[in-house]
């Protein structure tokens, strides 16, 4: 293979960087060329690109976003864009692919591998929702936001005896919101996985107020409730003053921790190398401590369940 594309698609996420960074240098190193195209998907149907070497490279890693830029392209969902896409490889010369990117930008790369062209997809969302990898890219640094930001919150929230609502991302999947809630101590944990009850959560609030504990934090999932539905539905029964914080695309961005710094490393280089080796239509995925590739239609087919230990734990630790 003598030369490869790279994108990255759908929201971003911290690590993305990490990743592009490895897979050019790699690639560099085995005497292939690299381009980069520019805004995901969209960029692909435009053919608007850029030549990627190691300098292109230099001093990107510690940044979060991607410095490919990224849109959600609903045009390369039908087939005259997938077309289009395929017109733009051809014409550059690129004879494999790797697509970094969530749910939807994996499933365009299983669009692309079925055509015919060579694709390999490396896991980026920050609600870690992607079967077949315990952690995507962008998990790690979303965490440490949101305890950063609760930590801070919970101070005002026990010098003015109040109960803060605290609403962090996940769709459809409660990881980030059970994690963050075990880290940082919350009471209450609203997910999308798990059924709750608001006059349950009202009658433990109230039995914290009478032992005396006057302030409290609730972590809600944004798929399973908003923020402020939660806050208006207790604010009248618990007896003592409630906020509402919704961190929103603060947990997205800033510099990548360690974790994903690595992971993204790891994620791009194994994903040059399966294209070198003639692997693809595989997503690039950490099982325990080894990266693993898992076939894209698989992914495509499947839905990352919730580890019900966890969800559990912070139920149980919150009272």
């Amino acid at each position: 293979m003598r030369k490869i594309g790279i994108l990255t698609s759908g929201g971003d996420s911290s690590g993305m960087n990490a990743a592009i960074r490895a897979a050019v240098r790699t690639a560099v190193s085995g005497g292939m060329e690299v381009v980069g195209f520019r805004k995901g998907f969209q960029g692909l149907i435009n053919c608007d690109y850029m030549e990627m070497g190691t300098m292109t490279v230099a001093g990107i890693l510690q940044h979060g976003g991607t410095i490919l830029h990224s849109v959600r392209c609903k045009e390369f969902m039908y087939e005259p864009g997938q077309q289009a896409a395929l017109k733009s490889l051809e014409t550059l010369g690129v004879e494999g692919l790797i697509v970094i990117g969530g749910d939807g930008s994996l499933k365009g790369a299983m669009a692309l591998d079925s055509l015919g062209f060579p694709v390999i997809g490396i896991p980026a969302s920050i609600d870690n929702d992607i079967a077949f990898t315990d952690m995507s890219l962008g998990v790690d640094t979303a965490m440490n936001n949101i305890v950063y930001a609760v930590d801070c919150i919970k101070d005002t929230a026990s010098s003015h005896e109040r109960t803060f609502v605290i609403e962090v991302m996940g769709r459809n999947c409660g990881y980030l919101a059970s994690t963050t809630a075990i880290a940082v101590g919350a009471e209450f944990t609203i997910v999308p996985e798990t059924p709750f009850d608001t006059s349950e959560i009202c009658r433990r609030l109230q039995t914290r107020y009478r032992e005396g504990r006057n302030d409290a934090i609730i972590i809600v999932a944004e798929g399973a409730a908003t923020a402020r539905e939660i806050a208006d539905k207790i604010e009248g029964c618990i007896g003592f003053e409630t906020r509402v914080t919704v961190l929103g695309h603060y947990q997205r961005g800033g510099a990548p921790s360690v974790f994903d710094r690595l992971l993204g490393s790891r994620f791009g280089k194994r994903a040059v190398e399966m294209l070198v080796a003639g692997e693809h239509g595989k997503m690039v995925g950490l099982c325990g401590r080894s990266i693993k590739a898992t076939p894209l239609s698989e992914v495509a087919a499947s839905v990352r369940v919730p580890d019900p230990e966890m969800l559990g734990m912070a139920e149980v630790l919150g009272i």
